[in-house]
């Protein structure tokens, strides 16, 4: 959770969660940046237990760099990565920048009693980890062109996965607290 907040409207059952994420590519495929953007910026509201409900989109371009192609497939990788959460995309901001940027600020909502926190560790818990450990090592080979294929692509692979089962299991045994 890097920058997230929580809330509980007056009469709610459940609380909103809010978060914000960007980042830079990790890969040169426009449509796979999209989708991973997206995907790191809703494993925030899986860990806080909750579920997406909406999306603002960010893409920032350097638009005299590149080609007008690769708006469109950063979108539509945003836009499957949302569609498969189950979270509407309901707008989002462009703008021409000196770096490509993407994510999505997201609005979640979970049951009070179900809410994550990283203040909720308790020293004794089972640790479960739901991916492998090392893709963001893998990112910067990626980035240097040093990952073989086969890694990169297995990292890539993973990084589009959201965290939505992981979150499903973690209500069903019980988790206090969990980190993207």
């Amino acid at each position: 959770m890097d920058d997230a907040a929580v809330a509980r409207p007056p009469g709610a059952t459940r609380s909103l969660v809010l978060t914000v994420d960007v980042i830079t590519p990790i890969v040169d495929d426009p449509w796979q940046f999209g989708g991973i953007a997206a995907a790191n910026s809703l494993s925030d509201v899986y860990a806080m237990g909750g579920k997406p409900e909406l999306a603002l989109s960010f893409v920032g371009l350097p638009t005299d760099q590149l080609p007008p192609s690769v708006l469109p497939a950063v979108l539509a990788g945003i836009d499957d990565a949302c569609r498969r959460a189950g979270c509407a995309i309901v707008g989002g901001h462009t703008i021409a920048d000196t770096e490509p940027k993407c994510g999505l600020s997201v609005v979640g909502s979970v049951d009070p009693e179900q809410l994550w926190t990283q203040s909720a560790g308790r020293s004794g818990q089972v640790l479960i980890v739901t991916k492998a450990l090392g893709t963001g090592l893998v990112g910067h080979a990626i980035k240097r062109g040093t990952a073989s294929p086969a890694v990169a692509e297995a990292a890539i692979a993973q990084m589009l996965e959201l965290n939505d089962v992981a979150c499903r299991v973690g209500h069903e045994v019980g988790a206090t607290t969990c980190t993207d």
